[in-house]
């Protein structure tokens, strides 16, 4: 697979995540979760700011950058601040999964890239209740 074919990959990753943090957002009050509201308006920040660099990155490289879908399978349990964050954690466990093949499939600037995106991804778990991670994106090694 070739470091365009991974970004590519990423950038689905990336589209996917906005779509349902953008519903999780929906679904919680910021005035009755405002912890909550907050973690995620920064993860909508965060994949937002990823996405656009991802369609830079490959349009410099010569690539057409995939558009997102026209929808995405959410997750159920949405009804509750748990919930929420459950499936807020869900979301950035999977970029973490995403990010730690992209620090594998990538060489130097891109790959620095990847591990500052994977790490930012392992902060925002914590934000959503997740645990600290020896590897974090490597499921095989995951403490869970």
């Amino acid at each position: 697979m070739s470091e365009v074919d991974v970004l590519e990959e990423v950038l689905a990753g990336e589209h996917a995540a906005l779509y349902v943090v953008s519903v999780l957002g929906a679904r919680t009050s910021e005035s009755a979760a405002p912890e909550l509201y907050l973690a995620l308006r920064d993860a909508y920040d965060a994949h937002r700011g990823r996405r656009d660099d991802l369609i830079g990155r490959l349009a410099a490289a010569g690539a057409t950058p995939a558009a997102a879908a026209t929808a995405y399978e959410l997750p159920v349990g949405l009804d509750t601040v748990a919930g929420v964050t459950s499936a807020a954690l869900d979301l950035e466990r999977s970029c973490a999964e995403v990010y730690a093949a992209a620090v594998a499939g990538t060489t130097g600037e891109a790959r620095t890239w990847a591990v500052g995106a994977l790490n930012d991804a392992a902060v925002r778990e914590l934000g959503f209740r997740g645990t600290p991670e020896m590897f974090p994106g490597a499921g095989e090694y995951a403490d869970r």
